[in-house]
């Protein structure tokens, strides 16, 4: 029978041996080495930039870093109406390696399948319009995809810190920031483990052109029905991500200094609602991977109990306090003085479980440990956040960036009921070709 000893113990080790797990394997993890004669190079790259400006400083600093690299082309893709202006800026900065094209909407699949047909290369890179490549990134982004089995890889990310940044921009920032060391933490822990990852940004992440061309990924990737009742047309590395996996193809995660995207993330208010667009799509995809799906389970099972579940069952606070409430019913009858101690030794750990996955971004800045209070206050308000996303599901809107939602109902439509049996007719067709 169940005590509150018992189930002291069994939530403590729910939560905590996947972060010890995930320290060591961390510290374990290496990126695939670069080959020696390498088949592939950069004029086997061509990198796709969805855009909705399609002109700017920071679009012209992207596109200068991945031409550094000396990738094959890059296809610039934006909307019909910043065509012109897009045209102008590539060629007044005589960019010659980048082509134009537009799409009528500002969406970001529709942006993606409409360069694939473009692509004349073995392999495609899509990359968001504010990231920075290093010049070392295509060679570490290219060695995974020597070994045939690899259909993606993803690299490692940090926030682009601003310059002389107010107390405002400097603590968004700082959120940010962690936002992104979690998850390489989280990518190169699960990667070392069985294989997996929580999805492959889109921030930057390659392709084999070969998978992005295939009729059936094309249809349903332009398809993707969320709860039966809505054609969702955003995730879209969520959906390429769950694709690969569920099609046989591994997926690689390079964790590399080489390896490092540099991106901006917002830097006031609005960062919260980039954090509500963000646990949106955690919550569709994971439930899709975890229940859906269902490949994760024997494909990643480390990943998915590390991972996808805590979408379902990380709630800091309630987790926190449900610990302490246990540890008094269960510490009730000892000794006072061992009442005291193992209440600071638990409380202790509960402290160092909040910064250890990012004690490399504390080593890097040091003076960002004064903020630390802040990551853990905001870590706990996460949960409302994520509670509210929960309850919003079917909302796509990003609010944190001009002109991102002049066409946000086209994200998320709701499909008819005759629509949708045509819907599943043709997909009865295409998983039986």
């Amino acid at each position: 029978m169940f005590s509150g000893h018992h189930v002291f113990i069994l939530l403590f080790l729910y939560r905590y041996v996947r972060l010890a797990v995930n320290l060591v394997a961390f510290c374990l993890h290496r990126p695939i080495p670069l080959p020696e004669n390498p088949r592939l190079t950069s004029q086997d790259v061509t990198v796709v930039i969805p855009s909705l400006q399609g002109d700017g400083g920071e679009l012209w600093e992207t596109i200068r870093s991945i031409l550094a690299t000396e990738p094959h082309e890059i296809i610039l893709v934006t909307v019909e109406a910043q065509e012109q202006r897009a045209r102008k800026m590539a060629k007044e900065s005589n960019f010659s390696k980048v082509r134009i094209c537009s799409v009528s909407q500002p969406n970001k699949r529709r942006q993606m399948v409409r360069a694939i047909p473009e692509v004349r290369t073995e392999i495609t890179i899509f990359a968001d319009d504010d990231v920075t490549w290093p010049s070392t990134l295509l060679p570490w982004m290219l060695a995974p995809l020597e070994d045939e089995q690899y259909g993606g890889v993803g690299t490692n990310q940090r926030l682009r810190r601003a310059d002389r940044p107010n107390l405002q921009q400097r603590i968004w920032g700082y959120l940010g920031a962690l936002y992104l060391e979690r998850r390489n933490f989280d990518c190169a822990s699960c990667m070392f483990i069985d294989g997996g990852l929580p999805c492959l940004s889109g921030r930057t992440v390659a392709y084999r052109t070969s998978i992005l061309r295939d009729e059936s990924f094309t249809y349903q990737f332009t398809h993707e029905e969320w709860l039966g009742q809505y054609q969702l047309n955003a995730d879209d590395d969520n959906f390429i991500t769950r694709w690969l996996i569920s099609h046989g193809k591994k997926i690689s995660y390079q964790h590399h200094k080489q390896a490092e995207v540099l991106t901006t993330l917002e830097d006031n208010a609005k960062f919260l609602k980039q954090c509500l667009r963000w646990s949106r799509s955690n919550w569709r995809s994971n439930i899709t991977s975890m229940f859906c799906d269902g490949h994760i389970w024997t494909c990643q099972p480390w990943s998915a109990y590390a991972v996808y579940l805590t979408t379902v069952s990380h709630w800091a606070i309630l987790w926190d306090s449900l610990l302490i409430y246990l540890y008094f019913d269960m510490a009730g009858s000892w000794p006072r003085e061992s009442q005291e101690l193992g209440l600071a030794m638990l409380a202790s750990w509960i402290f160092l479980s909040k910064f250890l996955k990012l004690l490399g971004h504390y080593i890097r800045y040091p003076i960002d440990f004064l903020l630390l209070p802040v990551s853990i206050l905001f870590g706990y308000f996460h949960g409302l956040i994520k509670g509210y996303a929960m309850l919003s599901l079917n909302v796509t809107a990003w609010g944190s960036r001009e002109g991102a939602d002049d066409d946000d109902a086209y994200r998320m439509i709701r499909v008819s009921q005759k629509h949708q049996e045509a819907l599943e007719f043709q997909n009865a067709i295409c998983y039986t070709q």
